[in-house]
């Protein structure tokens, strides 16, 4: 992880922070209204579904262009698999392993980044692993073309790739995190069920 990703999820937490002041008064009034106290399992899915949102959105969009920032060179990217192409021409420069490249870690780091979205779908909105698959994708376009558009013309021009590479990575990101969300309900649902010991009579005067 970079200096400047580090930097964004620092920016990410505390837009959370101010983010969830504002959302969590009300749903304590509401908690309250409803159920005459507070329900801490509510507080904590809201709290895990901003942290993500707010770090997630950081991490894609920071940092934004300064004014010494160069600009690209290269903004779409259509060619599936590149990034294998592109660990192979980093190795080339600087050797090393394959699984230390910056690119490798970079595409690791697409696929990780969408895992709790596709936990959100199956375990909080109930969706299937078609369902949930779209939505990373969904998610994942939105957000590519958010920076070739350069955030919508709000930014001076654009600063990030539209990466096909990126978009399939992040839409397996979702589908493992609904694998994991399917498995973590069955071992919620599954109940141990644990024999009560067996009482044993002894009896001192009888041989063994």
């Amino acid at each position: 992880m970079t200096n400047a990703q580090v930097t964004a999820l620092q920016y990410g937490f505390i837009g959370f922070l101010a983010l969830w002041v504002v959302v969590l008064v009300p749903q304590l009034i509401t908690q309250l209204a409803r159920h005459g106290g507070l329900r801490l399992r509510g507080l904590a899915t809201t709290a895990a579904v901003l942290l993500y949102g707010c770090t997630t959105l950081a991490v894609v969009f920071l940092p934004l262009p300064g004014p010494g920032t160069r600009r690209l060179t290269q903004t779409v990217q259509l060619h599936p698999f590149q990034w294998i192409a592109d660990i192979h021409t980093e190795l080339l420069k600087h050797g090393g392993d394959w699984f230390t490249t910056q690119t490798f870690q970079q595409a690791c780091l697409n696929v990780l980044l969408f895992v709790p979205l596709g936990v959100f779908a199956r375990v909080l909105w109930r969706r299937g692993l078609t369902g949930t698959v779209l939505i990373g994708f969904a998610a994942s376009l939105f957000i590519e073309i958010t920076q070739v558009t350069a955030n919508f013309g709000t930014a001076p021009y654009v600063y990030r790739i539209f990466d096909v590479d990126d978009l399939m990575n992040n839409t397996l990101g979702a589908g493992v995190g609904w694998v994991f969300g399917a498995l973590l309900l069955t071992l919620l649902r599954s109940p141990v069920h644990v024999q009560p010991a067996r009482r044993e009579r002894v009896h001192l005067a009888q041989p063994r």
